[in-house]
């Protein structure tokens, strides 16, 4: 790095009463269950021209972690602190089948009052601060985004919809939705579908901010490509006939792609296809093989929609002059979803067709199941909804503003996790990190500048977590996880932990479980998972080996 750009990155980390001049434009884009490897720079077959973009002017990280369920994540995200600290524990949804997390500091459901607010610190520090897309931090009165620092808001407060407007009449649950604008509920138009009307709405908070003269941190919380699957019409038939070989052909394709890419090396051994119920693709009759090719194809059109809508946020920051001075951060909430959501819904609703023609259109209702999703978690372990790295490693790209002259295209290997994003956006605004407000809990995450911009490799992983009852802890290498392959069943955190011991370094695909050969390893890592449990409250299962 020259000297002169030393000189910049020190005036950008700074945080000095004059920094305020420059301070830069925050966008932080979230996709909704994007599996690790969905997109073409993280070694998809899927059309991302926007997000490689992205990529090839920022950085891809190929360690960075979230939640392994969306709620908690966004709360990591919105706090800058761990999920159990602030109201996510667990998921609201989990909670009323689970009735010994009912009433448990930490498993609120909702993002409880300890919880800091980027957008509130931001907005403290002389931003502007907009929202649109899924909140999923809460629905009743004083729980949304206007209630956490955002001066403008469209939010779709549950945790799931149809893209499309919700059908009047309809007894299925994503169609029986909440949208709120400031806080107010709204009639959405005939024409709404999903990612288009966030973008719409982003684009127009930024311009009627503009006059402000203050900086902006807009918050795409994009519901795509989450179920159910679906997709405007000029979309639907990008894909035809590219699914037709099946789950282990694309898992091979992708793998391939992944280690020219640069992102695992040659010798990565990937995780194994796991043993779920379910038939193989050579089980499948031609017809069944129909249907599940569809199911990705409609997969495939609506991130490729995404990116499109992505692309338009760019397109517009570069026509006001922005974009050179915006960060911009893409990431997934979580791993690739293998539930099918379906057996929570009434198939007989009048409203739902799922006839094969209407796939991916208004009124349809699926989910494209396990094995796809394994396939888009390639080439980690398990799903959403677990503790291996298919549940928690995601997509990521960090794209530093044009001042700082950071190295573009690069992948950094080094650790990160979505708390550590609050702490980084303060710390590029020039704002303190460790002021924390009276009555808030402090950042449990720590700036990713200094990998970011070359000053350091990245801090060494000591971290854990748990979700659903399967817990993990990562000391530098060393994982040891309780992660149960889903079997189609509602998430149980009652289930005895099962750990398993792995080195990252040398198996990131969880392949070789050293447990057995590592006792005194195992026996200091669940001593640190206990200091986490007294730590964070979690509640653990009432049986354990």
């Amino acid at each position: 790095m020259t000297l002169l750009k030393r000189l910049a990155l020190l005036a950008w980390l700074l945080p000095t009463s004059t920094f305020a001049a420059g301070q830069p434009n925050i966008l932080m884009i979230l996709a909704d269950d994007l599996g690790f490897s969905d997109i073409a720079s993280f070694g998809g077959e899927i059309a991302t021209p926007s997000i490689d973009q992205l990529a090839r002017q920022g950085v891809r990280l190929s360690s960075f972690y979230a939640a392994a369920a969306c709620s908690p994540t966004r709360s990591m995200l919105i706090s800058g602190t761990d999920s159990h600290l602030v109201g996510l524990g667990s998921m609201a949804e989990v909670l009323p089948f689970s009735p010994r997390l009912q009433g448990r500091p930490g498993y609120e459901g909702y993002l409880n009052q300890r919880a800091q607010s980027i957008a509130q610190r931001l907005k403290d520090g002389g931003y502007v601060t907009y929202m649109a897309g899924k909140w999923h931090l809460g629905k009743a009165a004083g729980q949304g985004p206007e209630a956490w620092g955002f001066d403008h808001s469209f939010s779709l407060l549950d945790g799931g919809a149809s893209h499309f407007k919700p059908l009047a009449g309809s007894q299925v649950r994503i169609e029986n939705v909440s949208y709120r604008e400031d806080g107010k509920p709204v009639d959405l138009p005939d024409t709404f579908f999903s990612s288009n009307a966030y973008t719409d709405k982003l684009i127009g908070y930024i311009d009627a901010g503009r006059s402000s003269g203050k900086p902006f941190f807009a918050y795409a919380a994009y519901t795509a490509p989450h179920w159910p699957l679906q997709a405007p019409d000029a979309y639907l038939d990008k894909y035809r006939g590219r699914y037709a070989g099946g789950y282990d052909v694309i898992r091979t394709e992708r793998l391939e792609r992944i280690k020219q890419l640069g992102l695992f090396a040659q010798d990565f051994a990937p995780a194994p296809p796991a043993d779920v119920p379910g038939k193989r693709w050579a089980q499948l009759s031609d017809a069944e093989r129909e249907v599940e090719a569809r199911k990705m194809e409609i997969y495939a059109a609506m991130v490729e929609h995404l990116d499109m809508n992505i692309g338009r946020l760019i397109t517009h920051l570069k026509q006001i002059g922005e974009y050179d001075n915006t960060l911009i951060v893409f990431m997934s909430d979580n791993g690739a979803a293998g539930e099918d959501h379906a057996k929570g819904y009434s198939p007989s609703d009048a409203h739902t067709d799922n006839a094969l023609a209407n796939l991916g259109r208004k009124g349809s209702n699926v989910s494209y199941g396990y094995r796809w999703a394994e396939v888009s978690s390639t080439p980690m372990s398990l799903v959403k909804g677990t503790s291996a790295e298919g549940g928690i490693a995601v997509p990521a790209i960090i794209r530093l503003p044009a001042r700082l002259g950071a190295a573009q295209g690069r992948v950094l290997h080094g650790y990160g996790r979505v708390d550590d994003l609050a702490p980084t956006f303060l710390a590029l605004a020039g704002l303190p990190t460790g002021d924390t407000p009276a009555g808030k809990l402090p950042f449990t995450g720590q700036s990713l500048l200094p990998m970011l911009t070359g000053q350091a490799p990245g801090r060494t992983p000591q971290v854990a977590s748990e979700l659903f009852g399967q817990p993990y802890v990562r000391d530098g290498d060393w994982k040891l996880v309780s992660a149960y392959a889903p079997d189609g069943s509602p998430p149980n955190p009652d289930q005895p932990y099962r750990w398993r011991l792995f080195n990252l370094s040398r198996d990131r695909g969880e392949t070789h479980d050293l447990a057995a050969e590592q006792l005194d390893r195992v026996a200091t890592l669940k001593a640190t998972w206990q200091r986490y449990v007294e730590w964070a409250g979690v509640v653990e299962p009432p049986v354990q080996p």
